[in-house]
């Protein structure tokens, strides 16, 4: 049974990767012996989360990297790869939200900063890896969705967009690189305890968000680990275009 979850000898790359829910994926595939690497963009974050990296025991590295800029993301993918070799998991994490408060509110400029970030960057990445793992003949592509994949939000709608246009990425992917052995699968968290989140908590929103969740809490994390362990490993191979929520049943309500 373990080795339906076991990545030793695979490497991941989790963007995003020094906070939050990127850090809990990043951790969640070290433990399960994956060698990983985090791209983002602060320094000190980036050093902390190697730090946790290597005390698991496996080979890791950090590299400063804004997913917005798309000519770092090809020499970034070849720093990964030098360092730890070619790269068989790929988690599309990074991410930012604008609370604009309407379609009315935003500008230009925030709703081509947020696609960027959240949606052009996961094809441009997925991409760039995809062409190793199809030379290899195997590969994994999590991306992360959001529930606003499946729900509108007239505070954020670049965001809603950006995460429903990650979902239909993920299936259009599915089927093109299916025959190469490649599987691309999305992890839609619910509510999560993150530093993006944490304004929420204690106000109406958030306490609605809690009266709709049926276990009761916020999710943590490194509990949307387990979904990209599966994801990443041997026992999700017949798995591709599917997108798994982690929301505690916020969704079936």
């Amino acid at each position: 049974m373990n080795s339906l979850f076991n990545l030793s000898g695979r490497v991941a790359l989790v963007t995003g990767g020094n906070g939050g829910i990127g850090r809990g994926i990043a951790l969640a595939l070290a433990q399960a012996g994956a060698s990983v690497a985090i791209l983002g963009r602060n320094p000190g974050k980036n050093d902390a989360v190697l730090g946790e990296l290597e005390a698991i025991g496996k080979p890791a590295f950090a590299l400063v990297a804004d997913v917005t800029d798309r000519a770092a993301l090809a020499p970034a993918m070849t720093a990964v790869e030098r360092s730890l070799g070619g790269v068989d998991i790929l988690v599309n994490n990074a991410g930012i939200a604008n609370i604009s408060g309407g379609v009315l509110q935003e500008s230009p400029a925030d709703w081509d900063r947020v696609i960027e970030t959240q949606l052009n960057a996961v094809f441009l990445l997925s991409r760039l890896a995809a062409k190793g793992m199809v030379e290899r003949k195997r590969g994994k592509i999590i991306n992360i969705g959001s529930m606003f994949s499946f729900f509108g939000s007239s505070l954020a709608p670049s965001y809603a967009a950006a995460k429903g246009g990650v979902v239909q990425l993920t299936k259009s992917m599915a089927i093109e690189l299916a025959p190469h052995n490649i599987q691309v699968n999305a992890i839609a968290p619910g509510w999560i305890e993150t530093d993006m989140t944490a304004p929420l908590h204690g106000t109406p929103y958030g306490d609605e968000i809690l009266m709709r969740t049926p276990a009761g809490r916020w999710g943590k994390a490194e509990e949307i680990g387990g979904a990209a362990v599966f994801l990443a490993a041997p026992a999700s191979d017949f798995v591709t275009g599917e997108t798994i929520r982690v929301d505690g049943g916020y969704a079936i309500r």
